[in-house]
């Protein structure tokens, strides 16, 4: 059971930072809470007390959406269901629509963050992919000297290690800030122990931009998830594709040493049978979407198929 002494819904970044200041430094920041409450649940973490609980979900600044010099602000409270029916969010971002599908049911998608999911640093997150294929970056803030200093980190350097990120103890995660990638096609992919609203044991996330014949990669991102401590992207297989023809032989041989990026302690034989397939059908599924000719998206998913 989860249990505080003080519970705070701070209205203001400011409001939230000076509390945290003025606490002993046992507290914990907390938004859509859908990962700490089973974590504190009896048979997980066992009671769990936090002497401060600081919500910070209803800060207006960590929901705005826009663009910014030819990105897009994401903020950290953002649930992961807006990336189903926030127009500008399913434009500039096409790799994250079916995250948010495969993530959880309608209830958990309107509590669950972006920023917690980023803060959990869980090697299975799904969120993770997509946003290392739009390029995130991260911006933190904190009190110091009175005044709130911002710093931003990239996100491929911002999570450590299982759990672990480069964020301080007092930092708030305020949104992360992405590529626009309209005019791209996106794909998700996802299995776990059951069909759906379960934990990744490989998630991967593919974007692709074609010429405007449909018929040759312009662009090419891939990002994989729960084969290691952190989710990475696969240049390697990236570099392949980049402005090359589809053709079903550059297809094969991109699927070659995928099982490189599996680098986890269980079930690695699973994993890498796995990882060349959702390679395959990710890259598929993003051909069709970002507009393949008939031909290109034939061969794809004859590629995908086996």
């Amino acid at each position: 059971m989860l249990s505080c002494d003080t519970y705070l819904s701070p209205g203001s970044l400011d409001d939230a930072l000076a509390a945290v200041a003025a606490s002993d430094g046992r507290f914990r920041f907390v938004a859509g809470a859908t990962d700490l409450l089973p974590w504190a649940r009896e048979g997980r973490a066992g009671d769990v007390h936090v002497p401060l609980l600081v919500d910070i979900s209803g800060i207006p600044d960590l929901r705005t959406i826009e663009p910014r010099d030819g990105r897009i602000w994401i903020g950290a409270a953002t649930p992961f269901q807006r990336f189903l029916d926030h127009p500008e969010l399913i434009r500039l971002m096409p790799g994250m629509p079916d995250c948010a599908v495969w993530f959880a049911d309608n209830q958990i998608r309107e509590s669950a963050t972006i920023g917690g999911n980023l803060v959990n640093a869980s090697p299975s997150g799904d969120g993770i992919p997509p946003l290392l294929t739009a390029n995130a970056t991260i911006e933190l803030a904190a009190l110091r000297d009175g005044a709130i200093r911002r710093r931003r980190v990239s996100l491929v350097d911002f999570i450590k290690g299982p759990g672990q990120t480069e964020a301080e103890h007092d930092e708030i995660l305020l949104g992360v800030e992405c590529d626009t990638l309209e005019g791209y096609g996106g794909a998700f992919e996802k299995v776990g122990h059951r069909r759906s609203l379960v934990i990744a044991v490989v998630c991967l996330s593919a974007v692709v931009r074609l010429d405007p014949s449909g018929t040759r990669f312009e662009d090419v991102r891939v990002a994989i998830g729960g084969v290691g401590p952190v989710a990475r992207r696969m240049t390697d297989v990236e570099q392949r594709l980049i402005g090359q023809p589809i053709t079903a032989e550059l297809l094969r041989a991109c699927l070659v040493g995928c099982e490189q990026f599996v680098m986890s302690r269980t079930r690695q034989e699973y994993r890498k049978l796995v990882a060349p397939g959702f390679v395959a059908r990710g890259l598929a599924n993003a051909i069709e979407r970002a507009g393949g000719s008939p031909d290109a998206c034939g061969i794809a998913k004859e590629i995908a198929n086996g």
